[in-house]
């Protein structure tokens, strides 16, 4: 039984970085595809910051985030993914670190910002986990100590790429969406509905977040392939 749930956690980690442990799947292929349309998506200069949410829980967001983090760092940018999400982190599994420090104490300025970056081994890519769980992570959040937390990795990173929590659990998203240069909403096929969808793109909106597209997951097109995909946004 403990070999099986072993190898069942190590399926889902590759899972989740599938652009590292599989490059040439149909997956990364379409995450690719998403980096590219991200780019081309600010005409006007590069993105130096983006976050990523979903309306609902369990929808792909913490794996989109991460695969697209890896991605940009491959294309030569320094990146840092930021676990945003004080409240059910994931990230350090999914990069197999500790969570003993991280962003919730540099908000409370326990840390500066370089004592909190962790180390990958992928080139480029630095991480920021969630830290300890605070009981006010939207209040962290919102207070100026996250504005200058920006400015100084923006000293250090090409790209900070926050791992959100989703907009109909929470106001968290919202708010660093209003602190982001652009906003993507991931959306499950087969789970997350219209409704949910629509509200968390008002509530973005709302919040003057730039919704710059959306990603669409777990779009099946045959036994163990999935399917993401890059979608403008409509008006």
């Amino acid at each position: 039984m403990a070999n099986k749930k072993k190898t069942n956690s190590l399926r889902d980690v590759a899972r989740k970085l599938v652009v590292v442990t599989d490059p040439k799947s149909v997956v990364s292929e379409q995450f690719r595809t998403t980096r590219t349309n991200i780019n081309f998506s600010m005409p006007d200069g590069d993105l130096t910051t983006l976050l990523i949410t979903s309306s609902l829980p369990s929808e792909g967001k913490s794996t989109v985030s991460a695969n697209l983090a890896c991605l940009f760092a491959q294309e030569g940018k320094k990146v840092v993914l930021i676990d945003a999400d004080m409240r059910k982190p994931t990230v350090h599994y999914t990069f197999h670190m500790t969570n003993t420090v991280g962003l919730s104490n540099l908000l409370t300025k326990k840390i500066d910002a370089m004592e909190a970056v962790k180390e990958t081994d992928i080139e480029n890519l630095k991480i920021i986990t969630s830290g300890p769980i605070p009981p006010n992570p939207a209040d962290l959040l919102s207070a100026k100590s996250m504005d200058e937390v920006i400015v100084e990795l923006k000293k250090e990173f090409d790209l900070i790429l926050f791992d959100a929590p989703p907009v109909l659990s929470v106001t968290d998203a919202q708010i660093l969406a209003n602190k982001s240069e652009g906003t993507i909403l991931v959306i499950s096929a087969g789970s997350t509905d219209k409704d949910s969808a629509l509200k968390a793109k008002e509530l973005l909106l709302a919040s003057k977040a730039k919704i710059i597209g959306t990603v669409m997951n777990n779009f099946k097109l045959e036994k163990d392939h999935y399917y993401y995909q890059y979608y403008g946004t409509t008006e």
